[in-house]
């Protein structure tokens, strides 16, 4: 398989679980890369410039059909912005070998907490403007150093939290745009700045974005029709499952 089929392949898969439940696609994408061998840096530079895409068209979306709660929104992209960049500023100052455990480790705990979300049930809370920034700082700082997590952290969350779906999806759709313009422009900054140093420079991200941008593209229409006939718990176990089977696995070629 080349290069450009693989990460079309990881876009595609992401996608369509994505478009199920309106998460999935950064923690599918970096789980895959990273069992590829990709660095995590470069993991995190690669699906976050390619969401900038699937980010832009669906927080408009959602904007346009009134589905934003604008409190909720400036509750949680400022947040958001600042724990993802103070993500990649780590996840850029720190080897890839040195970090890959902690990342797989990170997967690892997601997919069980995805797997919870898809076995458990919980009496909704009523939620606050200071647990709903916490949500987007920790969000935004885990989605920055694993690839991916503001879907499962934050939508989670709230929605456990007994938020309104329609409005927790929309508001936290398109504040990820944003989280996702601050991280890669942060990635840009290391690039130049010499901060990071990674083979190729920016050419070397062109295929890998590609493809997981032309994946995604085919995979939506699929997408939606998951989302109308597939039930969520179906698909948040499926997930789970992926998750941490390739954490687990990496886990074992590391320290096996």
């Amino acid at each position: 398989m080349s290069e450009f089929a693989l990460y079309a392949a990881v876009g595609f898969l992401a996608q369509l679980i994505d478009g199920g439940l309106g998460m999935g696609y950064g923690i599918i994408s970096a789980s895959v890369l990273l069992a590829a061998g990709v660095s995590p840096a470069a993991v995190s530079a690669s699906t976050h410039t390619a969401e900038l895409f699937t980010t832009a068209v669906s927080g408009s979306a959602h904007l346009w059909h009134g589905n934003v709660d604008r409190r909720l929104f400036w509750r949680l992209a400022p947040a958001g912005i600042i724990g993802g960049i103070a993500g990649t500023y780590l996840l850029t100052g720190i080897s890839g070998e040195a970090l890959r455990p902690y990342v797989f480790a990170y997967l690892g705990i997601m997919g069980l907490f995805i797997l919870g979300r898809a076995i458990r049930r919980q009496k909704p809370q009523a939620g606050t403007s200071r647990a709903t920034r916490l949500y987007g700082l920790v969000g935004g700082f885990c989605d920055a150093v694993g690839g991916g997590g503001w879907g499962p952290i934050v939508t989670g969350s709230l929605l456990a939290r007994g938020g309104e779906p329609r409005y927790v999806i929309g508001s936290v759709t398109l504040a990820e745009f944003f989280l996702t313009l601050a991280i890669s422009a942060t990635f840009v900054v290391t690039l130049i700045t010499g901060r990071w140093e990674t083979t190729g420079g920016f050419l070397g991200f062109v295929i890998p974005i590609a493809g997981l941008i032309t994946g995604g593209v085919i995979a939506a229409p699929i997408a939606s029709y998951l989302a109308k006939h597939v039930p969520a718990r179906e698909l948040l176990t499926a997930v789970g499952i992926l998750v941490l089977a390739l954490s687990t696995y990496q886990g074992w070629l590391l320290f096996g």
